[in-house]
């Protein structure tokens, strides 16, 4: 059964997470301790204590999943004799996917999203914009109730059918929930983050972002990557780097993320991370694939166990 990899985002951070996994793997605790020395903070410590204030910051909160992400890529990687079709990563997990593959070494990967999280909650002063999950409503109907608004809100996640999250300045975005209610929405979530990520409020970061990217040495993925702008593949390092940056500002396709990584060949989809946000969106976009998570040892055992791992 052919294998496709995917790597959760901001959401997926929890005090704690990795514990199960840590006690019986030792390389957890061990890149955990690198990615802090790299950026100079106790990350294992808040990782494993908090408190979860400290680890919800986003200039820590996207290390530390890249991080862990990465610890989980490196056990399946040790234990697993499949080698995925492609791989995919939500908004961060696309950095997490890059190192994953290759593309991104390590320590570099980790001072980027460290740095990108910086610039993203600088982006925006705090209170001033903000994200909503919208359920039950077509895409277009989300966009259209985003554009009937005066000011900065749109969609910034297309995650699934009927799940669409939006982002914007915060009294935009309010109003934009109040048609989406009013156009039968089946819920509306207002979301608890430090910033409205992708979208045009994010245009700072992504201009600030483009020396820190311009100074890092990207190599050709080993593994294609299904990029969240264009839910594509390029095999062009320049075109690789600007979609980073595009997708600062611009919404991550998920739903046609996973739509070429099957169209690419992929049957089964494993989340290499912590939760299990991602695989749960699997059967909302296609039914036909299967799905697993790598979060806990539980997880991990059961996919190395199994024939599709």
């Amino acid at each position: 059964m052919s294998l496709g990899l995917v790597f959760p985002g901001q959401g997926s951070q929890s005090v704690g997470m990795l514990a199960d996994i840590a006690d019986t793997y030792p390389s957890v605790r061990e890149r955990f301790t690198e990615a802090g020395d790299a950026i100079g903070v106790a990350l294992w410590d808040i990782v494993s204590t908090g408190p979860e204030a400290e680890l919800q910051n986003t200039a820590i909160t996207q290390p530390a999943l890249l991080t862990a992400s990465y610890a989980i890529w490196e056990i399946w990687q040790a234990h697993s004799g499949t080698r995925p079709v492609a791989l995919a990563g939500h908004s961060l997990g696309e950095y997490s996917a890059l190192v994953c593959s290759g593309a991104l070494s390590f320590t570099d990967g980790v001072k980027l999203v460290n740095r990108r999280g910086q610039l993203m909650q600088e982006a925006v002063p705090k209170g001033e914009g903000t994200m909503a999950a919208i359920l039950g409503l077509d895409d277009a109907v989300v966009e259209a109730c985003c554009q009937s608004v005066a000011g900065v809100v749109a969609a910034a996640n297309y995650n699934a059918p009927g799940q669409t999250v939006i982002a914007g300045a915060t009294t935009a975005v309010h109003q934009a929930v109040d048609n989406c209610k009013e156009a039968g929405a089946r819920r509306t979530v207002l979301l608890d983050v430090s910033g409205p990520f992708h979208c045009a409020l994010m245009l700072p970061a992504r201009d600030a972002l483009a020396a820190e990217l311009a100074a890092v040495a990207l190599a050709q993925p080993s593994i294609p990557i299904v990029q969240n702008v264009d839910a594509a593949v390029t095999t062009s390092l320049d075109q690789l780097r600007e979609k980073l940056l595009q997708q600062l500002a611009e919404p991550v396709l998920w739903t046609q993320c996973i739509q070429t990584m099957v169209s690419m060949g992929v049957e089964h989809i494993i989340e290499c991370g912590p939760g299990r946000v991602l695989s749960g969106l699997v059967k909302r976009i296609d039914k036909s694939l299967t799905s697993g998570n790598l979060g806990t040892l539980d997880g991990l055992d059961k996919e190395l166990g199994s024939g599709d791992a």
